[in-house]
């Protein structure tokens, strides 16, 4: 199942695929002129024979007709079936848009990046695919609220990237404030930004917060602390309720898997671990908890 981590660059091409093009040109990479970029089918085996799915597909177009296309892909680790699914995608479309294709692989470690942009060689003279990979290195540390503003998308992308070590304090930083100037959907952006970030990040950026100047302190940036505050108490009740199941489990000698420990843990609903505590009294087996 695609996790958030490896979701909100897909999420955020969504809602702007030009952030596509934007990508491209951090990579060095520029495109046709184009009028406007829209999502294109990322399921590839209409056309081709075998089962084939990109994680996104955005078709620049000039005058109503396709002047380029690019395949985006998001790569969390190395994984050499890539070398040969990824020139399907691209010959594919190719063939469906008839116009030139680009590859953009996006990696969130530089090992990723460094692995993914390696060549492949499709064994006909002169015929190798050399994927266009942007890494974090390739993505700036937007620290600037105008540019925020300018490019939300793309410092969305920075403070998540750059947010998860202390020196991206300011990145995360510069993104919350921007929310306080530019539009509305600043502020699901952050949000997203937010989620994809460790606990660690968080604590300091709300204490920076509650430091700030009564006057300087937008509502948002109120209502985000009193949420937060209030999601690390409800956390800190489904965790207590958690560790009571497997306990219970435990004493009672039922053996809990591995997944089905992750199943109680990962949990959030207090209502539903209150109604597996009940049912952990009588249960012959882990399984019976959610029966």
């Amino acid at each position: 199942m695609p996790t958030l981590q490896h979701e909100f660059l897909l999420e955020l091409v969504r809602r702007r695929p030009t952030l596509a093009a934007t990508l491209l040109a951090q990579a060095g990479v520029s495109v046709s002129p184009f009028q406007e970029a829209y999502l294109g089918t990322c399921d590839f085996n209409q056309w081709a024979p075998a089962e084939y799915r990109a994680d996104s597909v955005v078709v620049l177009r000039n005058e109503n007709k396709p002047v380029s296309a690019i395949v985006l892909e998001v790569q969390r680790q190395p994984d050499e079936h890539k070398q040969w699914s990824w020139p399907v995608y691209v010959a594919t479309l190719r063939s469906h848009v008839q116009c030139p294709v680009l590859l953009l692989v996006f990696c969130e470690d530089a090992k990723t990046a460094q692995y993914c942009a390696k060549a492949i060689d499709m064994g006909h003279p002169g015929w190798v695919l050399h994927p266009i990979v942007i890494g974090p290195d390739g993505i700036p540390m937007i620290t600037d609220i105008g540019q925020a503003i300018e490019q939300p998308e793309l410092a969305t992308i920075s403070a998540i990237l750059h947010g998860r070590n202390e020196s991206g304090l300011k990145v995360v930083l510069t993104l919350l404030y921007a929310v306080t100037h530019g539009p509305k959907e600043l502020k699901d952006y952050a949000e997203l930004a937010f989620a994809c970030l460790p606990q660690s990040m968080i604590t300091k950026v709300r204490e920076v917060v509650m430091t700030m100047a009564a006057e300087s302190r937008s509502e948002f940036f109120l209502e985000w602390v009193a949420e937060g505050e209030a999601k690390g108490k409800a956390k800190g009740k489904a965790e207590g309720e958690a560790e009571s199941i497997l306990l219970f489990l435990e004493a009672r000698g039922i053996p809990v898997p591995d997944e089905t420990r992750k199943r109680i843990t990962e949990c959030t609903d207090l209502d539903v671990l209150r109604s597996w505590i009940r049912k952990a009294a009588t249960a012959r087996n882990a399984d019976d908890l959610f029966v």
